[in-house]
């Protein structure tokens, strides 16, 4: 027997399974509960991408030359991006 869409849990997806809709939390802005925020020395960037695997809110976006960029409107200042980034190209800031 198997389960209607709307009984499926994060169990039954499979190994691999890329969520790219993360349910509604795209229609609120949380880059308005931040107290700190990422500034980034793109002359040392290596473009690695670490900085957008490791952000929990998928709010980083890869710019038109190549460079992973925080979207502001999302971002809620974490600072993971900064603790990841193995060229210490990030460097988070006082709002």
């Amino acid at each position: 027997m198997t389960k209607r869409e709307d009984e499926l849990t994060w169990k039954d997806l499979e190994i691999g399974t890329i969520i790219t809709e993360s349910g509604n939390a795209s229609q609120y802005r949380t880059g308005d509960w931040r107290s700190q925020k990422p500034i980034h020395n793109f002359s040392r960037c290596i473009k690695c991408g670490l900085c957008m695997i490791y952000c929990p809110e998928a709010c980083r976006y890869q710019n038109k030359e190549g460079y992973f960029e925080a979207d502001l409107y999302y971002c809620k200042g974490c600072g993971i991006c900064y603790r990841e980034c193995p060229t210490m190209v990030i460097t988070m800031e006082e709002e």
